[in-house]
C-alpha cells in the first residue's frame, strides 16, 4: 500500500472519457467568445470576438458604439425601500439623464476611484465635482464607498468595485445579446493606463470577478493602440538588418494623458519542422503620463467660468447667491457639468458657442457664451503640460524626438485644437498621424489580444511586450540594519523574473513596495506584498547534519515575477543552497564506470611493453593485491587509491516553504466577497422580476385596447349577450384606470390576476366567434371523408370476389394436372424397348423444356381484404354520418351566443378517424403487393425407368459427343466442325453402336432449334468424358432450361397483370 498522501487511485476508462468530455466541452464553451474592454474615465467601449463575429463593437441598449460609464439607482415613489427590496438600475445615457433629478444616486466616472484611499486628493476632487454623492470610506478598508438614500439606514455602503461590477455586467449582457443565444462570455482583456498602480489593478480584477469575468490580461492603453496599428501592417524584419519602426502614441482622454513609445518590427523565427515564419513584434520602450490632464480638467475650467459669470448676474446678486452655493448644489452642478462637456466639444469645431439654463439656481435663468480664444486663454496652464508626458516617455526610452518616426494620436481630448497645435510644435506636423480610429483603436487592440490569448481563436501572430510603469523594491532587516534594494525598473517587462539573493541562516521576511511619485516630486513607497519564510531553520539544520554543508556557504534565494496578466509582483519559489565537500576517486565517474564493467582503470589499459606478454602484465598487476606478507602494515593498493582520491565541493539545494500576504489593497475576506456577490445577484433577480412585471403590465394594457376593438366587431357581438358586453366594458374601464395608478407598483401575482379577469370574460366569447367561423369548413372536410370511405367499399368487395374466383380456378387446375400426370406415367410404361430409339427420342438431349418436363401450375393471388374489413368500413362510415347529423341538429337549436354543441376540434378528430381507416386499407394492400411471390409448383413428371436401366447397362449416355479440339473454344458459328465419320468414330470409342443414330453437323452454336421448332442445347464434353460426366452435363442443361422457361413465364405474367389502386 502506498504511503499516505501518495496513494494512487485507479479510474475506469468510462470515467476518464466522461471527465475529458466534460472538461473539453466546458473549456470550449467558456472560450467560445472573448471580450475586449476599453475602460475609460467617461466612456466604456467593448469589442466582441466570436466565431463568425470578428472584432465587432458591442452596442449599448440605445445602439451607441460607446456607453457612458455611469450607473444610477432610481428612487422609489414610496420613499425608502424596505429591507430586501432593490431599486431599478439604469446605465449609460439613461443613467446620466437622471443626474439632474436624482444627483445623489447617479455614480459616474468610477474608474478614477478604483483602489484609491478614501483620504486621497483624488477623492476630494471627485467630491467637489459631484457634491450630492455621499462618499465614505469602506468599513475595515481604506478604499472608497458610497451611501445611497434609496435604501434603509441599515444597508451597507456600495464599494467602487461593486458599482463598477454592475457596469461590467451590463456590458457583458449587451455582448451576449450580440453573440447570440446560448453563448456565455467569461473572459476579458482590459485596457488600463500605464500608470495604474498595483492597488488599482487589483481593484479592477475584483470588479471583473464580481461581474463573472475572468481577466485574461491587462494591456496599457498605448500598447492596445499599437496592437491595433499592427494588425493591418507588416514591419521591417530586423533579422535581415532592417531598422525597426519607432512610433509614439499620445492618448488624451477624459481623465488623463499618456505618451507611449512603441517599437514595431518583424522577426523571422523557427516554425514547425524545417520551416521559418515571420512574426510582428510590438514592444513598449518607455511611457510618460499626467494623471490630471484630460477632458474633465478642461471641463472644470468651463464650469468655473460658468459659475463666476452666473453669480455676477443681477438676479443672482439680489438673491445673495455665492459660487459655493452653486457648486455644492447637486442638481445645479449636474446641469453645469453636462453642458460644459457639450460646450468644449463644440469649441473643437467652432470658434464660439452658447448655452442656456432655465432656472439654473433659485429660479434664476442663465445664458452662457464663450469663444475658443477665451477657452484657450483659460487653459493656458494645461496647454503647457501637453509636452510633459512626451518628454517623460522619451527619457524613459533613452530616445529623442528625432528618433520618432510618427506620433499616433488617440482619445477624444486630442481633438482639442490647442492640444493638436502643441503636438505639432513638438514633433513636427509631418509626423502627426491620424491613421487609427481615435475612439476605438484601443478597444480593438484589447479584443485582438484577447483572441490571441484564447485557445479558441487563431489570429495573426503579433508578439507584444508591455511594461508596468513603476519601479519596485524590497525592504528587509539584515544584521539589525534596514536594507532597501531595487528589483524592477519602470521599463521592466511583464513576465520578467528575478532571483533575489539573501544570506540568512534562520527565518526572514521582506516587503515588496512600489515606488510612486508624490505630490512634491518625492517618492512614496507603497507596500504591495509581504514575504515570510516558513521552514528555513529546519532546512539549514538538516543540510548541515545530513549533507555536511559549511555554515559559511549558505545562501537563500526568492524568485519574484511580474505577473504576465496584471503586472503585479508575485513570489513563485524560494530555496536555500550551500556547499559541501565530497570525496571522489581520481579519474572521475568514467573510470568508475569502466571498473564496474571490468574494463579496468587507466593503469590496466596501458599498452604492453616490448617483450611483455598479456599474462605477465596481468600477473604483475595482480601480485601486489594478492600479497599477504605480515610485515607490511599498509596495503599498497589502498595507499595508492588514497593518493589518487581528491576532495571536491558540490552545491546542495533545498526548497523552503513561505507565506505571502497581499498588503496595500488587501484581499477581500471570503465572507465579504460572498456578501457582495449575493447582493449583486439579488439586484439581478430584482431586475428580472421587474422586467417580467413590466411585460405583464404591457400585456394587460394591450389586452384592454384589443378588447375595446372586439366590442365593435359584428361577429363578437353575435357571439355574446348584452349583459356580457356590458360587464366586459365595465371591467376594461376599471383596469385601464388601475394600470396608471397602482399598476406599476403591483406584484407579479396581482398583475397575473388582473390579466386573468379580463381573459375570463373575453376568451369564451372569442372562442364561440372562432368556432362559428371555422365550423362550416370543418363539417365539409368531415363529409368528404365519409364519402371517400364509402367510395372505397365497392373496390374492397370486388377484391374479395376476385380472390374467391381465383381460388376456385386454382383447385380445378390442380385436379386436371394430377390426372394428366397419371396418364403420362401409364404411356411411358408401354414405350418401345429399342435402345437406339430411346437415344433418338430422349427429350433431354434436345431441350430442357421438353414435353415430358414439368410445367408450373399458376398460384392464385392471395386475398387482400376480408369480409370483416368490409363490415368495419361500413360501420365506421355509418357511425360518423350519424354522429354528424345528431350534432348538426343539436347546433340548430342553439343561439350564436350559446356554447356550441360540438367543437371544431371534435369534427377534426372524427375526420382523422375516417382518414386513418382509409390509410389502414391502403397500407394493407401495399403490404400484400410488396410480399415476395412464391415459386409455382411444377407438375409431376413421368419417369422412364426403362431408359435408366439402359443407361446403367451401357455405362454411356445417349448423347452426341464431339471430340474436344481447340476449335471448341476458338471457332465461331460459321466455322467447320467435325465430320460424320469423326462423330461415328467417337461413338465407337465410347462403346455405343451407331445404328439408328442420325449424324448431322450443327456447327458450334450454343443454342439452336430442331425441325419441329423445339430448342436444342449443345453439350461441351471432353474426349475422355465418363458416364457420370455426361449425365451431370445433361442434368445441368435440363435445370438451366427449366429456370429459363420459369423466368420467361414470370416476365410475361408481370406485363399482363394490371394493378388497380385504391
Amino acid at each position: 500500500m502506498a504511503p499516505p498522501g501518495r496513494r494512487r487511485y485507479s479510474f475506469s476508462p468510462l470515467t476518464i472519457v466522461l471527465g475529458l468530455i466534460i472538461l473539453f466541452s466546458s473549456t470550449a464553451s467558456a472560450a467560445s467568445a472573448v471580450l475586449g474592454v476599453d475602460l475609460g474615465t467617461e466612456y466604456v467601449k467593448a469589442a466582441l470576438v466570436k466565431p463568425g463575429i470578428p472584432l465587432e463593437i458591442v452596442l449599448a441598449k440605445d445602439s451607441k458604439r460607446k456607453e457612458l460609464s455611469v450607473v444610477a439607482f432610481k428612487p422609489s415613489k414610496g420613499g425608502v425601500l424596505p429591507a430586501g427590496s432593490f431599486p431599478e438600475r439604469f446605465y449609460g445615457s439613461d443613467a446620466a439623464a437622471l443626474a439632474a433629478r436624482f444627483p445623489g444616486d447617479v455614480y459616474p466616472n468610477l474608474k478614477q476611484l478604483l483602489g484609491i484611499p478614501s483620504e486621497s486628493d483624488v477623492v476630494k476632487v471627485y467630491n467637489g465635482r459631484y457634491p450630492a454623492l455621499q462618499v465614505t470610506g469602506m468599513e475595515g478598508r481604506q478604499t472608497v464607498s458610497f451611501k445611497s438614500g434609496v435604501f434603509a439606514e441599515g444597508e451597507k455602503p456600495f464599494s467602487v468595485e461593486e458599482l463598477l461590477a454592475m457596469e461590467l455586467k451590463n456590458v457583458r449582457e449587451n455582448a451576449k445579446a450580440l453573440a447570440g443565444k446560448g453563448v456565455d462570455i467569461q473572459e476579458v482583456v482590459f485596457t488600463i493606463p500605464v500608470f495604474y498602480t498595483a492597488d488599482e489593478r487589483r481593484a479592477l480584477e475584483v470588479s471583473a470577478r464580481l461581474a463573472g469575468l475572468k481577466v485574461l490580461g491587462m494591456v496599457s492603453d498605448g500598447l492596445a493602440v499599437g496592437i491595433n496599428y499592427a494588425t493591418s501592417r507588416t514591419f521591417p524584419v530586423v533579422n535581415e538588418g532592417a531598422k525597426p519602426e519607432i512610433n509614439l502614441v499620445f492618448d488624451m482622454g477624459a481623465g488623463s494623458a499618456t505618451a507611449t513609445i512603441l517599437k514595431f518590427q518583424g522577426r523571422t523565427v523557427k516554425d514547425v519542422g524545417r520551416y521559418n515564419k515571420t512574426i510582428q513584434e510590438v514592444q513598449v520602450l518607455g511611457a510618460g503620463w499626467d494623471r490630471t490632464l484630460g477632458g474633465d480638467a478642461l471641463n472644470t475650467l468651463i464650469v468655473e467660468d460658468m459659475v463666476s459669470s452666473f453669480v455676477e448676474l443681477p438676479g443672482a446678486k439680489s438673491a445673495s447667491i455665492t459660487a459655493e452655493n452653486v457648486k455644492t448644489h447637486g442638481r445645479t452642478a449636474a446641469k453645469l457639468w453636462k453642458d460644459a462637456e457639450k460646450v468644449r466639444q463644440i469649441l473643437s469645431a467652432n470658434t464660439q458657442t452658447q448655452t442656456f439654463f432655465e432656472g439654473l439656481y433659485e429660479d434664476v435663468d442663465f445664458r452662457y457664451k464663450i469663444s475658443r480664444s477665451k477657452f484657450e486663454e483659460l487653459a493656458t496652464d494645461y496647454a503647457s503640460r501637453v509636452e510633459g508626458p512626451v518628454n517623460q516617455a522619451l527619457a524613459a526610452a533613452g530616445l529623442t524626438i528625432e528618433d520618432i518616426d510618427s506620433v499616433i494620436v488617440h482619445g477624444g481630448a486630442t481633438r482639442t485644437p490647442f492640444v493638436q497645435s502643441r503636438l505639432e510644435t513638438l514633433a513636427g506636423k509631418s509626423k502627426i498621424r491620424a491613421n487609427v480610429n481615435s475612439d476605438e483603436a484601443a478597444v480593438f487592440g484589447a479584443a485582438f489580444k484577447a483572441a490571441g490569448l484564447s485557445p479558441s481563436f487563431r489570429v495573426k501572430e503579433i508578439r507584444d511586450s508591455d511594461i508596468q510603469g513603476h519601479a519596485y523594491g524590497i525592504q528587509y532587516m539584515f544584521n539589525l540594519k534596514e536594507r532597501d534594494q531595487k528589483i524592477f525598473t519602470p521599463t521592466s517587462k511583464l513576465g520578467a523574473i528575478k532571483d533575489l539573493p539573501f544570506q540568512m541562516m534562520g527565518e526572514f521576511e521582506f516587503t515588496i513596495y512600489q515606488a510612486l511619485p508624490g505630490a512634491k516630486d518625492d517618492v512614496i513607497k507603497s507596500p504591495v506584498l509581504h514575504f515570510k519564510s516558513g521552514n528555513l531553520t529546519r532546512a539549514v539544520t538538516k543540510m548541515i547534519d545530513s549533507d555536511g554543508c559549511d555554515r559559511e556557504t549558505f545562501n537563500n534565494y526568492v524568485q519574484v515575477r511580474l505577473n504576465p496578466t496584471t503586472g503585479i509582483p508575485e513570489v513563485t519559489s524560494a530555496w536555500v543552497t550551500c556547499e559541501a565537500e565530497t570525496t571522489e576517486a581520481k579519474g572521475g565517474v568514467m573510470e568508475g564506470v569502466k571498473n564496474l564493467f571490468g574494463m579496468g582503470g587507466k593503469k590496466e589499459q596501458e599498452p604492453l611493453k616490448e617483450g611483455e606478454s598479456s599474462s605477465e602484465s596481468a600477473s604483475s598487476s595482480d601480485s601486489p593485491s594478492s600479497s599477504t606478507t605480515p610485515s607490511s602494515s599498509v596495503d599498497p593498493e589502498a595507499s595508492e587509491a588514497a593518493k589518487s582520491a581528491e576532495k571536491k565541493k558540490k552545491t546542495v539545494k533545498s526548497a523552503i516553504t513561505y507565506h505571502t500576504t497581499q498588503i496595500g489593497y488587501e484581499k477581500h475576506p471570503r465572507k465579504e466577497f460572498k456578501r457582495m456577490q449575493d447582493r449583486l445577484a439579488a439586484f439581478d433577480a430584482s431586475d428580472r422580476a421587474r422586467h417580467t412585471r413590466e411585460e405583464i403590465l404591457n400585456s394587460i394594457e394591450a389586452f384592454t385596447y384589443s378588447a375595446r376593438d372586439l366590442l365593435e366587431e359584428e361577429a363578437f357581438i353575435a357571439a355574446s349577450t348584452t349583459d356580457q358586453r356590458s360587464q366586459l366594458e365595465k371591467k376594461i374601464s376599471e383596469t385601464s384606470d388601475w394600470i396608471y395608478s397602482d399598476g406599476p407598483d403591483a406584484t407579479e401575482d396581482v398583475l397575473d390576476a388582473k390579466l386573468k379577469e379580463l381573459k375570463d370574460l373575453v376568451d369564451p366569447i372569442s372562442k364561440r366567434k372562432d368556432e362559428a367561423a371555422k365550423r362550416p369548413d370543418a363539417i365539409k372536410e368531415l363529409q368528404e371523408a365519409i364519402d371517400g370511405l364509402r367510395s372505397v367499399m365497392p373496390m374492397v368487395e370486388e377484391n374479395i370476389k376476385a380472390a374467391a374466383e381465383a381460388s376456385s380456378k386454382f383447385a380445378e387446375e390442380a385436379s386436371k394436372s394430377s390426372a394428366s400426370s397419371t396418364a403420362s406415367a401409364t404411356e411411358s410404361a408401354t414405350t418401345s424397348t429399342d435402345p437406339m430409339a430411346e437415344l433418338e427420342d430422349d427429350e433431354l438431349l434436345k431441350s430442357t423444356a421438353s414435353e415430358s418436363s414439368a410445367e408450373p401450375v399458376p398460384t392464385p393471388e392471395p386475398a387482400i381484404y376480408t369480409e370483416e374489413d368490409l363490415r368495419l368500413l361500413g360501420e365506421t362510415a355509418e357511425k360518423a354520418s350519424k354522429w354528424l347529423e345528431e350534432k348538426q341538429n343539436a347546433q340548430k337549436n342553439l343561439k350564436e351566443s350559446d356554447d356550441p354543441a360540438f367543437s371544431v376540434q371534435d369534427i377534426k378528430d372524427e375526420t382523422k378517424k375516417l382518414n386513418d381507416k382509409v390509410m389502414q386499407m391502403m397500407m394493407k394492400k401495399m403490404a400484400t403487393l410488396n410480399k415476395p411471390k412464391a415459386k409455382p409448383k411444377p407438375k409431376p413428371k413421368s419417369t422412364n425407368t426403362k431408359k435408366s436401366k439402359k443407361m446403367k447397362k451401357t455405362d454411356k449416355p445417349e448423347e452426341e459427343k464431339p471430340a474436344e479440339t481447340p476449335a471448341n473454344n476458338e471457332k465461331g458459328e460459321g466455322e467447320k466442325g467435325p465430320s460424320e465419320e469423326e462423330l461415328r468414330e467417337a461413338l465407337k470409342k465410347a462403346g455405343l453402336e451407331d445404328k439408328g443414330v442420325r449424324m448431322e453437323n450443327l456447327g458450334f452454336k450454343k443454342e439452336m432449334q430442331g425441325e419441329d421448332g423445339r430448342p436444342l442445347v449443345r453439350l461441351d464434353l471432353p474426349e475422355d468424358a465418363s458416364e457420370e460426366d455426361i449425365m451431370a452435363a445433361i442434368d445441368r442443361a435440363t435445370k438451366e432450361g427449366r429456370e429459363k422457361l420459369a423466368r420467361e413465364k414470370a416476365e410475361a405474367e408481370a406485363k399482363e397483370k394490371k394493378h388497380d389502386e385504391l
